[in-house]
């Protein structure tokens, strides 16, 4: 893990496109500001880790998704 000290009002490059600007500072908060291109996903951890959980579960119960398929007699 790399880590970084920044203030208010600067920032951090992550590759070409991908900008992560200190907002603001208020106590134990900090305010980010991410400017990324549309395709790349945002999300905070705890909503990341629920996606994921979702569509795991999601996913069961279907082990096979080919079998389910009507069958093509020719």
């Amino acid at each position: 893990m790399l880590i970084l000290t920044r203030k208010s009002g600067e920032a951090i490059q992550i590759g070409e496109d991908i900008e992560i600007v200190i907002k603001q500072i208020s106590g134990d908060q900090v305010k980010l500001g991410i400017n990324a291109p549309e395709h790349v996903e945002i999300h905070r951890k705890e909503i990341y880790l629920d996606i994921q959980s979702e569509n795991q579960n999601a996913s069961k119960g279907v082990a096979d998704l080919l079998s389910i398929l009507p069958k093509d007699k020719k």
